[in-house]
C-alpha cells in the first residue's frame, strides 16, 4: 500500500494550502453559437490550473485526506495512469468552456471534474444504460434540461450544449439539497435515493449538513457503492488535475475548443462545409458532434460550427451554390417493392445506411417489406461521408444492460399524474421510487421514473 499512503500524505499536505479560486478569462461571442478563447486567457488558465498553489472552489480542504480520496489518487497514478493522462490532455480542450458556463450559472467551476470522472471528457462516451456524452446524460433528462435529442441530432454528444444541460441539472440539484456534494451524489445515484437517505439516516448525521452530510451518508450502505465513491473520486480528480506534476503527470493539454458559426440550410452535407472551409471532414464533424447523419437537420436552417476564420468562406459557398449542388440525396418513389435490404441494394447502400435517412423505418429490420409506390430518401456520397453509426438516441436502455435510473426534471405546471401518464407508469410507483408521502412536487425537482431499486 505504499502508493496509497503516499497519495494520502500528498493530499493531506496539499489540503492545508488551499484557498479560494482566482477568476478565469475566456471570451464568448454574445448572441451567436461562437466560441473563441483568447491566447492570453489560455496562458492564464495554465497558470491557474498548474501553479504552485492550486486553488479550489469545492470543499477539497476538509476532505482531501479521506481514505477513499487517497485510494483514487493511487489508482489514477497506478493501474489507470495511461487512461487518466489521456483524460487530462483532453480536458484542456473543454475545461475553459465548461468553467465559463459553470461560472455563468453561479456554480463551482471545479465541477468540471464531474465530466472528467463521468466520461474522461469524451464526447462520444456512452454507458450500457444509454447515458451519452461528456456529462453522461440520459435522453429523458437531457430533453428536460432543454437539449435536442432525436433521430437527426443528439446534443448530449455536443460538449457545449451538453454542458448547458448539465449545469441546469446541477443547479436544480444544488438548490434542492443545499450542497454541491449531495447534488453530485444525486446526479449519479438519483435525487430520490439521496433524499430518502437523508431522511432515513437523519439520526446518524449528528447535526452535519451540506457537504459533510454526504460523507456521513457514504458511511452507510444505503447509497450504492458507485455513488458513495463519486465525491471522493471527484476530489481526487480535482487534486491531480490541478497539480499534475506533483502526482507524476505532465502538463501537456489539448488546445482549447474554439469555433465560429454560420447559418446553414436544412440537410446540408457536412462534407460541403468541409470543402468550403478547406479543412478535413473530421474537423467539421468534431465541431458538430451532435449531428448524427452527416447532414444538418432537415426542414429548417440551423447553426453550423466551422473553424475560426472560415465562416465567411463557408457562408459565401452556401450562398453561391444551387440547391442541387449542396443536396444530400434525392427522394425516390419505388417502382418495385421488396425488403428494405433489397431496396438498399438497388441503390448501392446497406440497409443501415438507407434507414439512417428514413427514420420511419428506424425500428424496422432489413427483411421488412416495403411497397411499390412508397417514397424513399436515398442519400448521396456527400451525406454518407459524414454520417455516424450510432444507436437510436431515444433508447433509454441498451438491450441486456443493467440500467441506470431514468429521471425527469419537474417543469412548471406538472403534477405527479401528468408525469406518470407521460412515462406510462403510475402515481403510486413514482411516490414509491422517490420516497414521496404526499402529492406535492416542485419545478426543478429531479424525480426517478424507473430503474433498479437501490
Amino acid at each position: 500500500m505504499p502508493r496509497r499512503r503516499a497519495a494520502l500524505a500528498a493530499a493531506a499536505a496539499l489540503a492545508c494550502a488551499l484557498t479560494s479560486p482566482r477568476a478565469q478569462d475566456s471570451t464568448f461571442a454574445p448572441g451567436l453559437d461562437t466560441l473563441r478563447v483568447q491566447p492570453s486567457a489560455v496562458s492564464a488558465e495554465a497558470v491557474r490550473l498548474f501553479g504552485d498553489a492550486p486553488t479550489f472552489d469545492i470543499d477539497v480542504a476538509n476532505f482531501a485526506a479521506a481514505d477513499r480520496v487517497a485510494y483514487f489518487i493511487a489508482r489514477f497514478q497506478g493501474e489507470a495512469r495511461e487512461r487518466f493522462a489521456a483524460m487530462l490532455r483532453r480536458g484542456g480542450r473543454y475545461e475553459p468552456m465548461i468553467r465559463g458556463k459553470l461560472r455563468a450559472a453561479k456554480l463551482p467551476e471545479d465541477l468540471t471534474y464531474l465530466a472528467l470522472i463521468e466520461s474522461g471528457y469524451e464526447p462520444d462516451a456512452y454507458s450500457r444504460a444509454a447515458a451519452v456524452g461528456i456529462w453522461q446524460l440520459m435522453s429523458g433528462t437531457a430533453r428536460d434540461a432543454g437539449l435536442r435529442v432525436d433521430w437527426w441530432v443528439d446534443e448530449r454528444r455536443d460538449p457545449v450544449r451538453a454542458t448547458d444541460g448539465a449545469t441546469r441539472v446541477l443547479r436544480w440539484l444544488g438548490e434542492q439539497f443545499g450542497s454541491m456534494y449531495l447534488a453530485a451524489a444525486a446526479y449519479n445515484g438519483g435525487a430520490g435515493r439521496v433524499s430518502r437517505a437523508l431522511t432515513r439516516y437523519a439520526d446518524r448525521l449528528d447535526g452535519r449538513t451540506g457537504d459533510s452530510a454526504f460523507f456521513a451518508l457514504a458511511a452507510t450502505d444505503y447509497l450504492r457503492a458507485e455513488t458513495r465513491d463519486y465525491v471522493p473520486k471527484l476530489i481526487a480528480a480535482a487534486l491531480v488535475a490541478k497539480d499534475p506534476v506533483r502526482y507524476g503527470f505532465d502538463r501537456t493539454v489539448d488546445a482549447p475548443l474554439a469555433y465560429d458559426s454560420v447559418r446553414a440550410p436544412g440537410a446540408l452535407p457536412l462534407l460541403f462545409a468541409a470543402k468550403a472551409a478547406q479543412v478535413p471532414l473530421d474537423t467539421i464533424r468534431s465541431l458538430n458532434n451532435a449531428i448524427l447523419r452527416g447532414i444538418t437537420p432537415p426542414r429548417a436552417s440551423s447553426w453550423l460550427r466551422v473553424p475560426v476564420g472560415t465562416a465567411r468562406s463557408v457562408d459565401s459557398a452556401i450562398g453561391a451554390s444551387s440547391a442541387a449542388a449542396r443536396a444530400a440525396g434525392k427522394r425516390v418513389e419505388l417502382a418495385h417493392g421488396g425488403t428494405i435490404a433489397a431496396v438498399a441494394a438497388r441503390f448501392g447502400l446497406s440497409s443501415r445506411q438507407l434507414i439512417w435517412y428514413n427514420p420511419s423505418w428506424k425500428r424496422a429490420r432489413p427483411g421488412t417489406k416495403v411497397s411499390a409506390g412508397e417514397a424513399v430518401f436515398v442519400p448521396n456520397a456527400a451525406a454518407l461521408a459524414g454520417a455516424r453509426d450510432v444507436p437510436d438516441p431515444a433508447i433509454e436502455r441498451y438491450p441486456h444492460a443493467k440500467a441506470r435510473r431514468a429521471t425527469h426534471v419537474v417543469r412548471e405546471g406538472e403534477t405527479l399524474a401528468t408525469i406518470a401518464g407521460r412515462y406510462g407508469t403510475s402515481v403510486k410507483a413514482l411516490k414509491r421510487l422517490n420516497g414521496l408521502h404526499g402529492d406535492t412536487i416542485h419545478p426543478g425537482e429531479v424525480l426517478v421514473i424507473r430503474g433498479r431499486k437501490g
